[in-house]
């Protein structure tokens, strides 16, 4: 799963990034969404969800980004002037499921995005 900022803004660096990793878990948390490996790049977002069979992923997505989109705005004011409204992410994204192949596929693909590994081995910040 993976989508971007809007006007791909290369923002989510510093405690924006760190915000954004803390905010993500959370969102998944309340979904019943368990994250198996994600990134938090400059201008994107790349997850690893493991999530129940019943959740529709579009809504998924929905969610996930409208609840990382609203704290960032409201707790970094200097986004504001950035992003008009109250959108933070870019309109879409990108998902494909998983299921036809290794697990190790998945997380190999993230770890190789991945410059400065951090000490949380799930969320990667990069």
């Amino acid at each position: 799963m993976v989508w971007i900022t809007k006007y791909r803004y290369q923002v989510l660096q510093g405690d924006l990034q760190l915000r954004c990793r803390d905010i993500l878990p959370q969102a998944c948390n309340s979904l019943d969404i368990r994250i198996l490996k994600g990134v938090v790049s400059k201008a994107h977002i790349r997850l690893h969800p493991s999530s129940p069979p019943q959740l529709i992923i579009s809504e998924t997505v929905r969610l996930l980004k409208g609840r990382s989109s609203r704290m960032p705005l409201q707790e970094f004011p200097e986004l504001k002037s950035r992003y008009r409204g109250s959108r933070f992410w870019g309109i879409g994204h990108g998902c494909w499921s998983t299921g036809h192949i290794t697990e190790d596929m998945p997380e190999s693909y993230l770890s190789y995005h991945a410059d400065n590994p951090n000490s949380d081995e799930d969320f990667i910040l990069e």
